[in-house]
């Protein structure tokens, strides 16, 4: 499941690019840096969660847009997953 080149339709409109999207085991195969369980560990902080303290606020990958629910599989959206990354990095 690659991205793909924008292609013409025969109307003369450019045809949206298919996102590169992963799940967690074809993500974590496609780039080693990062593991299922690290994968996995940042999908459960994504959500908005109660704590012994009160809320915790999720870590941005949702409002991020880089993880796809479907039912219970979740895809992982490369692109907008290293857009996060370096937002992260951009702030300390």
């Amino acid at each position: 499941m690659q991205a793909q080149q924008n292609t013409t339709s025969s109307s003369g409109t450019a045809a949206k690019a298919a996102r590169a999207v992963f799940t967690v085991a074809q993500f974590a195969e496609r780039n080693p840096a990062f593991s299922q369980a690290s994968l996995r560990n940042l999908i459960f902080k994504a959500d908005e969660r109660e704590g012994a303290t009160g809320k915790i606020s999720g870590n941005g990958l949702i409002e991020a847009g880089a993880l796809i629910r479907i039912g219970r599989k979740v895809l992982i959206d490369e692109e907008r997953f290293f857009d996060w990354v370096d937002a992260q990095n951009a702030r300390g």
